[in-house]
């Protein structure tokens, strides 16, 4: 009986120790490297699209943003200085198209004085712009005055709305992304007018001769 255990208990260190050996003769496999997929992902930038969440093949929309001067001035707010550093850092800026700066006031005043204020806001926008290394050529001023308020000028009981008139003066920003031909948007001068005409004349008299 007691070689039968001992037998048995000499097969198990055996195989125990055959065991350690064969762990110790094997090397530990390496990590896998790290897949460029496997890095985590924008939460804009889904499977196909860039880092503004487009479709990597989608055209780069236009850019529309609103600047406030809830003071009633022309003078920009810190606000609309950040607002702007924001814009020129944008892709839509640096398409090069053409940029439309769209001035609002609010109702109080005459038609003339609210148009004179909204083209002054519109261009404290441009000179801004223009500071900062965008070519002048490519804005374009339109002066709206009063004529389209976001919020009502006054209150149901005819008082004044400050909140709202605060609101309503504004410049609406819009950046195209389409290319801008300084040529085609400048209109033609008085000079450049008269020869266009004559020449058109002149094709038209001998023709006519013939």
């Amino acid at each position: 009986m007691n070689r039968t255990r001992t037998s048995w208990a000499g097969m198990a260190c055996l195989t125990i120790a055959a065991m350690g050996l064969q762990a110790c003769g094997r090397e530990e496999s390496p990590e896998p490297a790290p897949n460029e997929s496997d890095a985590p992902r924008s939460i804009f930038e889904q499977e196909g699209e860039g880092a503004d969440g487009r479709p990597a093949d989608a055209p780069l929309p236009p850019l529309e943003t609103t600047l406030g001067f809830p003071d009633g001035t022309s003078e920009l707010t810190e606000a609309a200085r950040a607002e702007l550093a924001t814009i020129l850092k944008s892709p839509q800026m640096g398409e090069g198209g053409r940029i439309v700066l769209g001035g609002h006031s609010d109702s109080d005043g005459s038609d003339e004085a609210n148009e004179t204020a909204s083209r002054e806001r519109a261009e404290a926008v441009r000179d801004f712009l223009v500071e900062n290394g965008v070519d002048e050529e490519r804005i374009e001023i339109i002066a709206f005055g009063e004529q389209n308020p976001i919020e009502p000028n006054a209150l149901p009981d005819g008082s004044p709305n400050e909140e709202g008139r605060a609101a309503n003066r504004r410049v609406e920003v819009t950046i195209e992304t389409e290319a801008f031909d300084a040529d085609e948007a400048r209109a033609p001068t008085l000079i450049e007018t008269i020869t266009q005409t004559d020449e058109a004349g002149g094709e038209e008299t001998g023709a006519t001769g013939e």
